[in-house]
């Protein structure tokens, strides 16, 4: 209870991420001709904001450390509560209530893995708890999110934008509605594609398949449940 009144109290009281946060935090206009910047094209300012974070896994306390940065307030609700140290070392504060989570932040990040229990976790529910002017951001699996209560929520303004780095299927199809939507930043994938990171990415792959060769602990090895 204590936790869910701090959850709380931070909503009362009231940027993989870089590309989804930064995109959408000002669309440029490029026409040679525009006179001025209508207000439409304004952005959501990451500073001070409220980023929900759902799956505190690596990914999701990696995402954490870096809204330092922002002094972003970051809730976050996962299967697995992190230690009140982990917790105090990036300023997260849990949510056992995931509808509080999605009431109080200007960012929903979804770093969940795909299970039996999160496939369709964000659906038309859900999506109408967020804040009309909160920004989505999926870098879980494609279906995660229900895509055609998405489609239905960007559409009729009930959350304001979204970016993804994860679609169902993958790629879309080129008709697919929300390819032609204008509050939606599609990043395929490509959402770690650095130099480093793929470098890092093909040495992590070498050391996995040389341990296994030997005889010795996989360092990334994923095991069932």
């Amino acid at each position: 209870m204590a936790d869910e009144r701090q959850c709380k109290r931070m909503h009362s009281t009231t940027s993989r991420n870089d590309i989804c946060f930064g995109s959408f935090g000002h669309r440029v206009a490029s026409d040679p001709k525009t006179t001025h910047t209508p207000q439409s094209l304004m952005g959501l300012e990451a500073t001070g904001s409220t980023l929900g974070i759902i799956g505190m896994g690596h990914v999701g306390y990696k995402v954490a450390e870096r809204s330092k940065g922002f002094d972003m307030k970051v809730p976050y609700h996962s299967r697995t509560r992190r230690t009140t140290a982990n917790e105090m070392a990036v300023g997260a504060v849990y949510c056992k209530n995931l509808d509080d989570l999605l009431k109080m932040s200007d960012f929903v990040m979804v770093a969940v893995t795909l299970t039996a229990d999160t496939k369709g976790l964000i659906g038309c529910r859900e999506l109408a708890l967020m804040k009309p002017t909160a920004i989505l951001v999926n870098i879980s699996r494609g279906v995660v999110v229900d895509q055609d209560a998405l489609v239905k929520a960007l559409q009729s303004g009930t959350i304001h934008a979204v970016a993804l780095d994860v679609t169902h299927p993958e790629p879309l199809l080129r008709d697919h509605p929300l390819l032609s939507l204008p509050n939606v930043q599609i990043t395929p994938h490509t959402g770690t594609d650095t130099h480093r990171t793929a470098r890092r990415m093909g040495q992590s792959v070498i050391a996995n398949a040389v341990a296994a060769v030997n005889g010795l602990p996989i360092p990334n090895e994923v095991k069932s449940k």
